[in-house]
């Protein structure tokens, strides 16, 4: 077992200290509504599955600890079976980024809570982009939603997996109670 192979995180060492930093800001990019990074970058790092997860944890990671405004002594509680290097990366860019992380989070919120749902429909698929991907055989979801904005009703679909849907639900769930809390 590798250093760290406990915690969801512990995949980030198998780069250099400072090319994690690089990833660990695209993925903040990614969160904060850029591009995220592209697995062609990392091919050589992990294997598709390996990069999903990666990708998968370092979002929902950081997206937890902004979101629950958690402390660094607690963060650092969760970086402690992680190398002190890759531990400072994560620090330093949460540190740098932190701001931008909330204000993308409170942004989906208002976009959530401000918007009127109209109708949705659903649809289940497997993946099949690639070969590598194939193999996975990763259920999406693909999401119709019609809203209500500005007395208009626009349609938007969104695709995503088991993760993104579970993080969506959470989200509406979180966006419910900030609406009751302000009535």
């Amino acid at each position: 077992m590798e250093p760290g192979e406990g915690t969801p995180l512990w995949q980030l060492q198998k780069l250099p200290t400072e090319q994690g930093l690089q990833l660990l800001h695209k993925i903040i990019d990614g969160i904060c509504g850029q591009i995220y990074p592209l697995y062609r970058d990392y091919h050589s790092v992990w294997d598709s599955t390996e990069w999903m997860r990666v990708l998968e944890d370092l979002t929902t990671f950081f997206k937890a600890v902004v979101g629950k405004n958690l402390s660094d002594e607690e963060i650092s509680q969760q970086l402690s079976q992680l190398n002190p290097s890759h531990q400072e990366a994560i620090m330093k860019c949460l540190k740098s980024r932190k701001d931008e992380i909330k204000q993308t989070l409170l942004e989906e919120i208002v976009d959530i809570s401000s918007a009127q749902l109209q109708d949705f429909d659903w649809q289940l698929k497997l993946a099949l982009s690639s070969d590598k991907i194939a193999t996975l055989q990763m259920p999406l979801l693909n999401l119709q939603i019609d809203v209500k904005e500005n007395g208009e009703v626009k349609p938007y679909s969104v695709e995503m997996s088991k993760e993104e849907l579970k993080n969506l639900i959470n989200s509406w769930e979180a966006a419910t109670k900030v609406v009751l809390q302000l009535k």
